[in-house]
């Protein structure tokens, strides 16, 4: 109960980045990374990633090829992050919209799978096409985003960037509050 309370004050005290009160559910994480191709992905990146919740998840799903970084912006779940030992776990504490830069920093070129728990409807505009813009260009052809949000404010945006043909949309009533998910493939 004390993370979960943690959390909350936290994402009250941070309303305007953090986009949310509550950490997500487990049927939400176990949602968004259905499809994500672990056996042949080299570099998973998680975009607002908060205490951990998700990245857990993917943490468990991962292969002894795959590398997870994590961008987290928040001081609080940026400490929480770090408390999280794995060897196949980069935490960095920058702005998803150096994205591109980060992991060349890394050694890697591309991405092939990005899960993304940003608010993105709060987050400000041009910010946030950023975002976007450095998500797509990473991506390996047949690369997934998945992002999911309370409202259907970008799936028009999501479509006309990744194709309309290319975007899902998948919906989870059992979180707090109840989340779209939305999972595109680069073509």
């Amino acid at each position: 109960m004390g993370k979960k309370l943690n959390f909350f004050k936290e994402a009250l005290l941070t309303a305007k980045t953090s986009g949310t009160i509550t950490p997500s559910s487990r049927f939400l994480a176990e949602k968004m990374l259905k499809g994500i191709d672990f056996n042949n992905a080299k570099l998973i990146v998680e975009l607002g990633s908060g205490n951990g919740v998700i990245t857990k998840h993917i943490l468990k799903k991962m292969q002894p090829h795959n590398h997870l970084i994590c961008f987290e912006i928040n001081d609080q779940f940026y400490e929480e992050l770090l408390k999280i030992e794995h060897p196949q776990l980069t935490v960095l504490k920058v702005s998803a919209e150096f994205l591109i830069e980060e992991i060349n920093k890394k050694g890697f070129e591309s991405v092939d799978a990005i899960v993304s728990s940003l608010p993105l409807s709060i987050i400000p505009k041009e910010i946030s096409q950023k975002i976007l813009q450095e998500s797509y260009k990473s991506l390996n052809t047949n690369g997934t985003f998945v992002q999911f949000q309370y409202t259907l404010d970008y799936y028009k945006r999501l479509k006309q960037l990744f194709k309309k043909e290319n975007v899902s949309l998948n919906f989870e009533p059992i979180n707090i509050p109840p989340a779209f998910i939305y999972k595109c493939i680069k073509k």
